[in-house]
């Protein structure tokens, strides 16, 4: 995972060490604190009230330092179980998302330079070590084999899955994911039907990750879907997909006082 940045650009991204939190803090606690973070600024449609978090940075700060200095590489004991280490990334990666808006500022839509430098071209200290989101996404979570995850990480964009108000717990991760799927499956914006034209134009996280989800959890992806919908989608219907909102998801509240 460990990316080789020259020191000089870690100072630039203000990344000079991972910083832990106090020494008595748990993988509970730490769950716990992100919980609350997202029960302030989260509602219920998953929009993030970004302007508030970013008057109350140090929370959120204390999380993301905390995640840079630990984690199931550093401490494999307290992350026994697959569970343990997938609740672990998901809550690290949408935190680290979180944080790194607020440090871009609060945009209001990532155009392609901005893509480039969120996912490609900023470090980020997880775990011990330095990445970018994307070699974070694409080399440690998906290979582990669990393609729910795209249901659940989130870039804080209002193309990406509702951003739950609730960490990712190892105790509860089944039924979570199996939730956040569900959900995302049976959702109208991420999964459209056209039964004129007997066609459905699914979210380009379909296409981003086809490989993740084709062959192997599904012949295709109109049979993926059906998996978890309450309707199935006839089987004979073409398929398309429909353009990813880059545009930042913030409340619109939020957005007002961001101007």
């Amino acid at each position: 995972m460990a990316v080789d940045i020259p020191r000089r650009a870690l100072l630039a991204f203000g990344l000079a060490a991972p910083l832990p939190l106090r020494a008595q803090t748990t993988p509970e606690a730490w769950m716990a604190g992100w919980e609350a973070v997202l029960r302030r600024h989260v509602d219920e449609q998953g929009r993030v009230d970004f302007v508030g978090a970013a008057a109350n940075i140090g929370p959120l700060d204390d999380l993301v330092r905390w995640a840079g200095a630990v984690g199931p590489r550093t401490q494999p004991a307290l992350f026994p179980t697959p569970a343990h280490r997938i609740a672990y990334h998901c809550n690290t990666y949408n935190m680290i998302a979180m944080w790194r808006v607020i440090q871009a500022g609060i945009p209001v839509r990532f155009n392609l330079l901005a893509r480039y430098q969120f996912f490609f071209n900023s470090a980020i200290a997880v775990d011990g070590g330095y990445t970018t989101l994307k070699q974070y996404e694409d080399e440690v979570i998906r290979p582990i084999d669990e393609e729910r995850t795209h249901f659940a990480l989130n870039c804080m964009v209002r193309g990406c899955p509702r951003l739950p108000r609730e960490a990712f717990r190892p105790e509860r991760l089944e039924a979570q994911l199996t939730a956040v799927t569900r959900e995302f499956c049976n959702s109208a914006y991420h999964v459209r039907l056209d039964p004129a034209e007997r066609l459905v134009r699914l979210s380009e996280i379909f296409r981003f990750y086809k490989v993740d989800f084709v062959p192997g959890k599904a012949p295709n992806l109109i049979a993926y879907t059906n998996r978890w919908r309450e309707t199935p989608i006839p089987t004979d219907w073409r398929q398309g997909f429909f353009e990813y909102d880059w545009s930042i998801n913030s409340q619109p509240a939020a957005r007002r006082a961001g101007g």
